[in-house]
Formats: C-alpha cells, structure tokens, sequence
C-alpha cells in the first residue's frame, strides 16, 4: 500500500489491560444474554463461538448447491461497507439496544458510558495533532466494540428477508443471493436492485455508506446451463455492476 495515500490508514483503539478486562466480562454477559433469549442475529457467525468465515461459505454455498441440483440458477451479491465500524451512529446504537433488545436502566448507562466521551487523534513519528472527540463508531480492538457493530446492523438482514432473498453477512460483509428457473432471470435482477436500493438506503439512515466499487455480482449454474447465465449488468442504484467469473 501507499503510505502516503491517508484513506488506507485506520484508527487503533489504545486501551488499558484493566479495560480489556473489564470489556471481556461485560462481553460474556452480553452474549449470554442475547443467546439465551435468541436475539442473535441467525446469518452473522462473526465473533461467536464455533463460528467462523469457514461456517459462513459452507452455508452460501450450501444454499447455491441445493438450487443448482434442482436446475435453477443463482446470483450472488457481495457487498462491501465505507468505514462500518467507524460510521456507527452512537444516538441510534443506544436507541436500538433499548428498542430491539431489551437493555434499560444501569446496563444502558454503561453502554452509554462506553461509547461516548473518547478522543481521538493522529501521530507521526513525533508530532500529534489535538485531541478531538470520537463522535461516530465503536472501539475495533476488543471484541465488545464488534458485537455492537452486529447488533447496529441486524436489521439490514430482515429487510433482505423481506425482498425474499438470501442474506448472509460476516461482520461488515453481507452477501445477498437469491434463485431463478434460468427463464427467470431479468425478473430476478429487477428483485435484486429494488432490494439494493432499499439496503442502500437503510445503511445511509444508520449513516453507513456501501462501497460502489467493490460491489460485486456472481452467478453460478451447473456444468451444463452455463450458456444459461446472464452477461449483462445488475443495477446498484445509479451504478450497473458486470457480472464477474469470480468473487
């Protein structure tokens, strides 16, 4: 990478040991909670125990393999997030865990206590600039700051659910894929973009921002309905993205 190119540079969290164990204890509890009253989100595996990338492909491609078997065709989605961690809303992050998963009284005055009230600032070599306040995102060094991101963005994978089409994410990496009888498939690209511009739009009132650029649109067939797949673009908003041979 650049050096000199400042957009490639991310912020460190700086913590002390007594505050990563502090994170830790409040880490279980929290997602013991949240497990004994199943309000994890059930297609985010990210920072949960017997769960990893490898759970995540094996379930995506398990799902393409079952529609390939039955002669249909399948398109993948991948989508990729500006900054997530660092764009999280504070405000609407509190809201939610009231709201949508039930936290009140001394619990949501120490979440509230651990988002707010940092400082932020840039070193090279000698020189620091001021300390600034962090008003947007959640600490990225210990797992706490993580499982906050999941709880931010649960409600991206419903709105999918309710386009009827297949979410999958791992952290701030979501997959939206879907299915087709191979005569179906300008119908099945018109599906996938009203539902990209509602996930879109969803993101830009959580102030997040979808990174165009490495948006990405897979289709995958059998051996022999390969002449099946469509070659022309998919619409993400104002961009038309080209299907690629791999992702």
């Amino acid at each position: 990478m650049d050096p000199a190119e400042t957009k490639l540079y991310q912020p460190i969290s700086n913590l002390s040991v007594l505050s990563k164990l502090l994170e830790r204890l409040v880490s279980k509890q929290l997602r013991t909670y949240l497990k004994d009253n199943s309000l994890l989100p059930d297609r985010q595996p990210a920072y949960r125990a017997h769960q990893s990338t490898e759970t995540a492909v094996l379930k995506v491609l398990a799902d393409i393999l079952l529609a390939l078997d039955t002669g249909n065709l399948a398109v993948v989605t991948v989508l990729d997030l500006w900054a997530a961690f660092d764009s999280v809303d504070h405000e609407t992050l509190l809201r939610r865990l009231q709201t949508s998963y039930g936290l009140g009284g001394v619990v949501i005055n120490w979440f509230t206590s651990y988002v707010t009230g940092r400082t932020q600032y840039v070193r090279s070599s000698a020189n620091s600039s001021t300390p600034s306040a962090v008003l947007h995102g959640v600490p990225q060094g210990p797992v706490l700051g993580l499982i906050l991101f999941l709880l931010y963005t649960a409600d991206l994978l419903q709105l999918i659910r309710r386009h009827h089409l297949h979410p999958h994410a791992y952290a701030d990496d979501t997959q939206i894929y879907g299915f087709c009888d191979p005569s179906d498939t300008k119908a099945l690209c018109e599906h996938l973009s009203v539902c990209m511009d509602d996930v879109s739009a969803r993101m830009m009132a959580n102030r997040l921002q979808l990174n165009l650029a490495k948006t990405e649109v897979l289709w995958c067939s059998s051996a022999h309905r390969q002449f099946q797949i469509p070659i022309g673009p998919v619409c993400v908003g104002n961009t038309s993205v080209v299907p690629a041979s791999a992702v």
